[in-house]
């Protein structure tokens, strides 16, 4: 099998995420990882703080903390909130690893010997009120595109469109609030897109028919428009230096290289980081790697051309054969109430809150399900309780509870034997062999919310079935009837363990270890397993686990939105 390398966005490290974050790259890396694993595949699955830039100094600023402790400490934050979600990372490195440092100089000193970067001469702002350059970020002003007066001096949060720090309107410091501004000149080194956007466009042509619409679209959008070179160093004092044996006068003036230049880099770095921690081959991964591994990316929609246009250039000028994505996941916004989440205006559920009032299955299968994949998607309460209510607690935890709750109350603690199979049992094995191969291709094509409907297919099987045979009412007049159908629930359920462990891992754990089954080291379910379900036999003990999911009640609502807001756009 080839193998399967899968990185999500880099979180950055300004503080903890919200749900958009999580829903938009590292949430359906894990699902899909999961998934190929289970399905035998070999993967890799890579992600990383995202450590250096203005963000980084401008929290550590506000923390009062040296930017390299402040870094720290909040990787370690962000690590524990992800092992909370239950994401299965391979590596969770940092960008300000030696790892990165290395491998990006490496490639800006290939890049700069075929002649794709030169040192320009540029104007740029200066703050005298601050006594600095001040790097794109550093300058706020309003958007000359869409008027939204926090867009910062390389993209603008609002319409996503990258801009210099001289098209702002009314521009400011970002770290005194000044206006008092100049434009000095200075010296930077330059990636020569340019030059490049032939190889680009080659490029994607070659693979981006292959993507979703709006991976596709957003990278043409940008060649459509021409690539423009681009600065890749900025003015401070956190990041990857620019090397003195190449650029020496640069420097000298401490120079570094562009948060967007170094960051994909880390995927790099970070694998580096993993082998070095493990003892892996990270090269088999990123270097003459196109025929034996199928890189998946996944990102929001901001995140894309960086990823399908910026990267690729920098790949391709390298003139080495550095591993180029396969396929990019992209995802609209998750929105709250039809307002963007955000970090820096601290809008909307994050993480770490999350966490604090329910389990990770309860916001990985919603989030899920609700996947932003084809347009925005909006979190509303009330949406997030009938989701939650409806697909976990009635269809899912009800089932499971119900039927070994009855079996045990009337076989005892073992699973019973009763009758052959009959024509409800053969009808319900194909039924489910077909919704599992549906549920297959979904995650096959990375269509979550469409794996998520098939997923719930398959739980709601089991209820119909139920509703069919009656078994309280079968118990009276057949008992042998009852137990072969109450044997053929208890195989679903262990069949609903194995199969929903990608999107509730927990909840998948939780069922399967209610079951004395020696040697379960099923990973997955054949379509004649499911057809035959018969994968727990009569005599194998079991308990009743506790309560899967709970159901959101009108009270932890009312208390919820007065808490959050709701209803606000």
């Amino acid at each position: 099998m080839t193998r399967q390398l899968i990185t999500s966005a880099l979180p950055y490290i300004n503080g903890i995420k919200h749900l958009g974050n999580m829903v938009g790259s590292m949430l359906p890396a894990d699902v899909y990882s999961r998934y190929l694993r289970q399905r035998g595949h070999e993967v890799l699955y890579i992600c990383a703080t995202d450590e250096h830039g203005t963000p980084a100094e401008l929290a550590a600023q506000e923390a009062g903390l040296p930017v390299a402790e402040f870094c720290a400490r909040a990787h370690d934050q962000q690590k524990a909130i992800y092992d909370g979600f239950q994401l299965s990372f391979d590596y969770f490195g940092r960008s300000s690893s030696p790892q990165n440092r290395e491998i990006t100089q490496e490639i800006a000193r290939e890049l700069h010997a075929n002649g794709f970067i030169e040192e320009r001469a540029i104007r740029q702002v200066y703050s005298v009120a601050d006594g600095r350059f001040l790097p794109d970020r550093y300058i706020v002003g309003t958007c000359p595109h869409c008027g939204y007066d926090k867009a910062r001096g390389d993209q603008c949060e609002n319409c996503t469109r990258v801009l210099d720090p001289t098209d702002l309107l009314e521009p400011r410091s970002a770290i005194s609030g000044s206006s008092e501004l100049e434009v000095r000149e200075t010296k930077h080194l330059f990636l020569l897109q340019s030059k490049l956007t032939d190889e680009v466009e080659s490029w994607i042509a070659a693979n981006g028919d292959n993507w979703p619409v709006l991976a596709s679209s957003i990278a043409r959008k940008w060649l459509t428009e021409g690539l423009q070179d681009r600065a890749i160093t900025r003015d401070l004092e956190w990041g990857v230096p620019v090397p003195a044996d190449t650029w020496p006068e640069l420097a000298a003036e401490g120079k570094v290289f562009y948060v967007w230049f170094d960051a994909p880099i880390e995927y790099i770095g970070a694998t580096k980081e993993w082998a070095d921690a493990t003892g892996g081959d990270w090269r088999s991964w990123w270097y003459e790697a196109d025929d034996t591994v199928r890189y998946t990316e996944f990102m929001a929609k901001d995140n894309v051309p960086f990823h399908t246009v910026m990267f690729p250039a920098t790949i391709l000028g390298s003139r080495k054969p550095w591993k180029k994505v396969d396929y990019v996941k992209a995802f609209n916004w998750l929105t709250y109430y039809g307002g963007k989440f955000s970090t820096s205006q601290k809008l909307g559920i994050f993480t770490d809150v999350a966490l604090e009032l329910l389990p990770a299955d309860y916001w990985r299968y919603y989030l899920m399900a609700n996947a932003p994949e084809s347009d925005d998607s909006s979190f509303t309460w009330d949406l997030f309780a009938a989701t939650v209510n409806k697909d976990l607690a009635d269809t899912l935890g009800n089932f499971v509870n119900r039927v070994l709750s009855f079996s045990r109350k009337r076989f005892g603690d073992e699973v019973p034997a009763g009758a052959a199979n009959g024509a409800a049992e053969e009808q319900l094995g194909g039924q489910i062999a077909e919704l599992l191969a549906e549920y297959e291709t979904q995650l096959d094509a990375l269509n979550f919310r469409k794996a998520a409907q098939a997923l719930r297919a398959l739980w709601s099987a089991g209820n119909a079935y139920l509703d069919v045979t009656a078994p309280w009412t079968e118990i009276k007049t057949d008992p042998e009837a009852a137990a072969r159908t109450l044997r053929t629930a208890i195989n679903l359920i262990h069949l609903y363990a194995v199969v929903s462990e990608p999107f509730i891992p927990a909840a998948a754990k939780a069922i399967r270890e209610s079951f004395a089954l020696e040697g379960d080291t099923r990973t997955w379910v054949t379509a004649d397993e499911a057809r035959a379900l018969s994968s727990v036999p009569a005599g194998t003990g079991f308990t009743v686990p506790p309560v899967l999911f709970a159901k959101i009640t009108d009270e932890d609502l009312a208390a919820w939105t007065e808490r959050f807001g709701g209803g606000q756009g």
